[in-house]
């Protein structure tokens, strides 16, 4: 017998949400606990459950306090995980350590994906997704936010992977693995902090409601696994991809001169974009993330039709 549920706090908010199939947008912790500066990380957490509620779903942040797992934060759960030292950067993997010794998580794509699909919320907005890292050839570093895309049934809106990554290889790997990719009012595939990286999309749409009727047939199907909305960053906060990319091969030399490996590559990474730009990744990480959670509420809102229609 499964009994996952009995580590769960579910907020009356996201309860009411669930028993009644209204919207609800997943939202991740990394965001807070390793992917932005205090205080960026806070005003753009309650940012994007401001965001999500204009456009008619729930917020439904998500991460590990103390042990137990929380679907639908408070602010003063918010304001903790930003601001404690000895928050743990929470994978797949990690889950179980961390609920069992009664400690804290920021939970990746994977690790959200994941409680997601425990209290049946099928739609989750993130900034941009794991991948492929340069040089996996040699160190095979691989996020698992590829392998959970493949195997757990919720549509990410994101703005493509990380720039930092191998977007070639990520792109291959998604393929392997049967994850549709698909760009949203785009041809070519987002990378993070531009609205281009050279690589095509192998599917376009350009309204919620069309998303909405994929996710719909593919697990009408018995097709399990994710689907990635690629969702380019406003054009106005786009950055100088000379610029981002001069950047990202400076971070990448000071990582391996630093020896930094494993799952601390990409918060360092990013932290490293963010000084060499003067902060102007950092703007544009919040702009993106933003417009993510508006199109993901977006969705949500067109799902929940469909799934009340039967």
């Amino acid at each position: 017998m499964n009994n996952y549920t009995d580590y769960l706090d579910i907020s009356k908010e996201v309860l009411d949400g669930l028993r009644y199939y209204k919207p609800i947008v997943a939202l991740e912790s990394t965001i807070i606990s390793h992917g932005m500066p205090y205080p960026e990380n806070i005003e753009t957490a309650l940012s994007l459950e401001k965001i999500i509620r204009k456009n008619n779903a729930i917020p439904a942040t998500m991460g590990i306090v103390k042990g137990r797992i929380k679907i639908g934060f408070n602010q003063e759960e918010i304001e903790y995980l930003a601001s404690a030292k000895d928050v743990i950067k929470t994978s797949r993997r990690d889950i179980p350590y961390v609920v069992s010794m009664g400690l804290s998580g920021g939970t990746t794509v994977a690790a959200t994906m994941i409680l997601s699909q425990y209290a049946g919320i099928r739609v989750f907005a993130t900034g941009g997704i794991g991948g492929v890292h340069r040089g996996a050839d040699k160190s095979f570093d691989i996020s698992a936010d590829l392998t959970e895309l493949s195997i757990t049934n919720v549509a990410v809106v994101c703005a493509g992977v990380k720039a930092i990554l191998d977007i070639g290889l990520t792109l291959e790997q998604l393929e392997t693995l049967g994850v549709p990719v698909i760009g949203y009012g785009t041809d070519d595939f987002p990378a993070f902090y531009t609205r281009k990286s050279g690589f095509k999309v192998p599917m376009r749409i350009d309204r919620p409601q069309d998303c909405a009727k994929i996710m719909k047939s593919k697990w009408d199907l018995n097709l399990d696994g994710g689907i990635m909305v690629a969702n380019p960053i406003p054009q106005q906060y786009e950055a100088r991809k000379d610029i981002i990319d001069k950047a990202i091969e400076s971070a990448l030399l000071e990582a391996e001169k630093d020896g930094v490996k494993g799952k601390e590559t990409t918060p360092y990474l990013l932290d490293k974009v963010k000084d060499i730009t003067a902060g102007k990744s950092l703007a544009a990480n919040m702009a993106l993330v933003k417009n993510n959670a508006m199109l993901a509420a977006q969705i949500a809102v067109e799902y929940s039709k469909l799934e009340n229609e039967q």
